[in-house]
């Protein structure tokens, strides 16, 4: 089920609202458990046991690991639990890629196993893995109530396509949380500005990158069109989602953390990277650069742990050669930053290291969304105008007029412009109450207007679900 879905905004999601706050406090967590089920089990039947079965072996480990806490078991059972969760990841995720790359390197003819890929489990498998990591270092208190668990694994709001919540961010929550109309309204606010990026922005550029990528009349400004609108898209695709997943946590009394803080204002990678898709990031730095040493160990191991982050970051999002190359790709730009770049960075100008950002980032897009290396090089070589693309022609220049206004609204929106436009008119009093007002007439405007295209367009999922 999707949030940008007519089923998901007028009947799946009233009902929930409805059943949470009209039951007392003690069955709310049963209401989000059973009502995530029923989300889950309308997009993915067959593997709602597969992630059942994950939220049991967190259960049973977890309260292995705090029984045998002062013994040798405890590793034991920490080491069972890690290898049962990457291991259903990697057979659903990966088995195909090695499988194909056996037969590729060593002639071999071993079948694919052709399994579907279960919806969210990079990240439901990721926020089990953080409980168990965390319980095993102390970090947090395990959780002997089976319902609890469950609920803040099979969370619907941000069950499929992230942020990655850490159960010691709603550890708290899930046993005591309050409501209150402020959070409901914010909740329902951020939601709907979610939506309306998604639908408006994101779905306007993707059919801009599907028009190009059909074509048989590319030009070098079309290419460029494509590389900046898919740039854009997944930036307005994933941060929609993330969006709406906190609006809908705060409507039912859950703080997520953010998951984007306008990447595409960084004057650096590295500032790229504490932007952009947070929750991952910091996932990796804490359950995996920093236990391999981080950057207190020699810089040969430093440039080990940089790889090792980057190769799996890459891998986390797809089995393809496109997502290793993209993820140690910024493994290297990283470490050229990290090993004097960086300081060179900070005497240019701050327009010319928006721009340096800004084009690496396309570039590693244009990567990510190829179906292989040979398709990615085509398409960047075609950037610089290589085997006698023409500039431009008619049919860029209609596109280009076509989508005009959606490049604009999408570079607008990257930035933190409105935002800071609409707090500096909320310092003035008299002001604050006509924005207040203004607000709730834009959302409710907002909703309509992406009512009427959901009514009207054609189903169209989250780029993020595929990872």
């Amino acid at each position: 089920m999707l949030f940008s879905s007519i089923s998901f905004l007028y009947y799946f999601l009233p009902c929930v609202i409805i059943a949470y706050f009209i039951l007392p406090f003690k069955l709310k967590n049963l209401v989000l458990f059973l009502s995530s089920m029923v989300f889950y089990f309308y997009g993915e039947p067959k593997y709602i046991i597969l992630m059942l079965a994950t939220i049991l072996v967190s259960y049973i480990f977890g309260l292995l690991i705090d029984k045998f806490r002062e013994t040798k078991l405890k590793k034991v059972f920490f080491v069972s639990a890690i290898t049962l969760l990457l291991a259903s990841l990697g057979v659903f995720k990966y088995s195909d890629f090695a499988i194909s790359n056996i037969n590729n390197i060593f002639g071999a003819n071993i079948n694919l196993l052709k399994l579907a890929l279960p919806i969210g489990i990079s990240f439901y498998t990721f926020q089990i893995l953080s409980y168990v990591i965390d319980v095993y270092w102390g970090k947090v208190k395990v959780q002997k109530n089976i319902l609890k668990l469950a609920t803040y694994v099979s969370l619907f709001p941000q069950l499929i396509a992230g942020p990655i919540v850490r159960y010691e961010t709603v550890e708290e929550e899930l046993s005591n949380r309050t409501h209150s109309f402020e959070k409901f309204s914010n909740g329902v606010t951020r939601f709907v500005i979610g939506l309306a990026k998604k639908i408006l922005i994101a779905n306007a550029l993707g059919e801009l990158c599907s028009i190009f990528l059909a074509s048989e009349e590319q030009t070098v400004v079309f290419y460029w069109m494509y590389g900046i609108a898919y740039s854009m898209q997944i930036y307005f695709d994933f941060s929609a989602y993330s969006d709406m997943a906190i609006g809908l946590g705060r409507i039912f009394g859950f703080t997520f953390l953010e998951n984007f803080d306008y990447p595409y204002i960084s004057k650096s990678i590295t500032e790229f990277w504490r932007r952009w898709h947070i929750s991952l990031g910091s996932w990796f730095r804490d359950y995996v650069y920093i236990p391999l040493g981080g950057n207190r160990v020699s810089k040969i191991k430093l440039l080990r742990n940089i790889f090792i982050v980057w190769f799996l970051t890459g891998m986390w999002h797809g089995a393809n050669w496109t997502f290793i190359v993209w993820g140690l790709m910024f493994g290297i730009i990283l470490t050229i930053e990290k090993f004097g770049f960086g300081k060179i960075l900070e005497k240019i100008p701050t327009i010319f290291r928006r721009i340096y950002v800004l084009f690496i980032v396309m570039i590693s897009f244009i990567i990510f969304n190829s179906e292989n290396m040979s398709d990615a090089l085509n398409t960047i070589t075609g950037l610089f105008g290589a085997n006698g693309t023409p500039l431009i022609n008619d049919v860029t220049m209609y596109y280009l007029r076509s989508y005009l206004v959606i490049f604009i609204l999408g570079i607008i929106g990257a930035t933190p412009i409105p935002k800071m436009i609409i707090q500096k008119l909320k310092q003035n009093t008299t002001l604050n109450k006509i924005v207040n007002i203004l607000e709730i007439i834009f959302v409710v405007a907002l909703l309509f207007i992406v009512t009427a295209y959901l009514v009207d367009n054609s189903y169209n999922p989250f780029l993020y679900f595929r990872f």
